[in-house]
């Protein structure tokens, strides 16, 4: 086992690393900007270093400091959380070359599986079903207009390095297919340098179903009880819960099947992701894949009985797993909320300001992880999660009531967010049966959110 890791990241994923290292004896060191001297996870840490400014790419994005505060602090290893550099294979290679242990998979896998369109031709050439579109990148208007024609619309353009719902057009029209073409290379090119993009049928009404899989440096693999992620805005989660209300315990097993199979043709390493589309009849077809720890690991932990966390960190430090695909069964259900500072009534749009005064909610079957304490600044500089909140129990309905319960009693003072929003979603008869699908936000409250929002104006204008 490791003496001392690293974790390139902040807030609250920072705060969980933290506190597994604890249990596995080993020691921590977090690095932070200037806009997160005070955080909780910084206090945490056994030790803690500044490596830039509240930018990003000052900081948290700033490889060469990073690896500085590892070989400093004698660090052995690099845990880096989710988001950030979590999926930069330039970032793991660098490790590797200062003899620095990268908590997840290594350089080439992070390439070839963070490249959404390699990524879609390594499952078709290990017989994994992927959506039909383009084998490979679409070079010009010209080869995009004929996949579209081949496949039928409507069609989703979609960036090779892409990730968090950018650098995707979803095209119903085809005198759309030029406009969205360069909208989606510009947001691409922004976002990550890269404008290489490719196509997908739209699958829907569908399920977005996603699989947790962790394997060893044996080739041992296993994969974890589905999660469902169907609750999105704008390609992004907003509730998910695991395991899938719709799946059949057979189903279930055919998935984890496909996702073992994956991962052991690719021979993969650590944790990670695979996402995919699940249409009416119920045929699973692979998206993409995450190759890191995400945000809604709590809920597979909660239905598995697993700390992913601190297997990622055995796995890197060269242990077996301690369990078998056997030993993987579901026990209950799992659903979390993300609550975070935005304005539903203005499109979400990310708030920030001084964190006065909160109320966590508590109660049997609730988790809290958050990063974030009374006191603490919101910052406009990173993502606006304050808290998620994760309930368990034996039954779904029950998960669901102590949710909602939970959503009820947490109080933040002084900021706008998510929580009525997520309160009122949870009522809904489709998600109290589970049978939402990836369109069903935007279906159901596309049109209040622009009532809320021309009302605001309005009010705005009068004052």
């Amino acid at each position: 086992m490791f003496e001392k890791v690293l974790i390139a990241n902040r807030g609250e994923i920072a705060l969980r690393i933290i506190r597994a290292l604890k249990e596995l004896e080993v020691s921590s060191v977090a690095v932070y900007s200037t806009a997160d001297r005070k955080a909780r996870y910084v206090q945490e840490a056994d030790e803690a270093i500044c490596i830039g400014g509240p930018q990003p790419a000052s900081s948290y994005l700033n490889m060469e400091n990073i690896i500085s505060a590892a070989v400093l602090t004698g660090a052995q290893a690099i845990h880096p959380g989710y988001g950030f550099l979590s999926e930069s294979a330039e970032f793991a290679q660098l490790c590797v070359e200062c003899n620095l242990k990268f908590i997840g998979p290594d350089p080439k896998t992070i390439s070839l599986m963070g490249d959404k369109a390699n990524a879609r031709q390594t499952m078709q050439q290990n017989k994994i079903p992927v959506i039909p579109g383009s084998n490979g990148f679409v070079e010009d208007l010209t080869e995009i207009q004929t996949i579209a024609q081949e496949v039928g619309l409507p069609v989703m353009l979609k960036a090779a390095a892409g990730g968090g719902g950018k650098g995707i057009r979803k095209v119903t029209e085809f005198d759309q297919l030029a406009p969205a073409l360069a909208a989606a290379q510009k947001e691409a090119q922004i976002s990550f340098g890269d404008q290489r993009m490719y196509l997908e049928k739209v699958v829907s009404p569908a399920k977005h179903i996603e699989v947790q899989v962790i394997a060893d440096q044996f080739h041992q693999v296993v994969a974890f009880p589905e999660r469902d992620c169907s609750l999105q805005r704008k390609q992004q989660k907003v509730l998910e819960e695991s395991p899938c209300a719709l799946l059949t315990p057979a189903e279930r097993q055919q998935l984890q099947k496909l996702a073992v199979q994956a991962m052991k043709a690719i021979n993969y390493e650590n944790a990670g992701t695979l996402e995919f589309l699940m249409d009416q009849q119920h045929n699973f077809y692979f998206m993409e894949m995450n190759t890191r720890i995400q945000v809604e690991h709590p809920i597979t932990e909660e239905v598995s009985g697993v700390d992913l966390i601190k297997e990622q960190i055995r796995v890197a430090a060269g242990e077996k797993l301690a369990f078998k695909q056997s030993e993987i069964t579901v026990h209950g259900a799992a659903i979390e909320a993300r609550i975070n500072a935005e304005d539903p009534a203005h499109g979400f749009r990310p708030q920030a300001g001084l964190v006065r005064k909160m109320n966590l909610p508590g109660g049997l079957g609730i988790r809290i992880e958050s990063g974030i304490v009374a006191g603490d600044q919101v910052s406009p500089f990173y993502d606006s999660m304050i808290i998620k909140i994760i309930a368990h129990a034996d039954q779904r309905p029950v998960a669901i009531r102590r949710l909602e319960n939970a959503l009820q009693e947490f109080e933040v003072d002084d900021l706008v967010t998510n929580q009525r929003f997520l309160a009122e979603l949870l009522e809904q008869p489709e998600v109290q049966k589970g049978t939402y699908l990836t369109t069903y936000i935007d279906q159901k409250f596309g049109a209040q959110f622009e009532r809320e929002q021309e009302a605001k104006e309005e009010q705005t204008h009068e004052d």
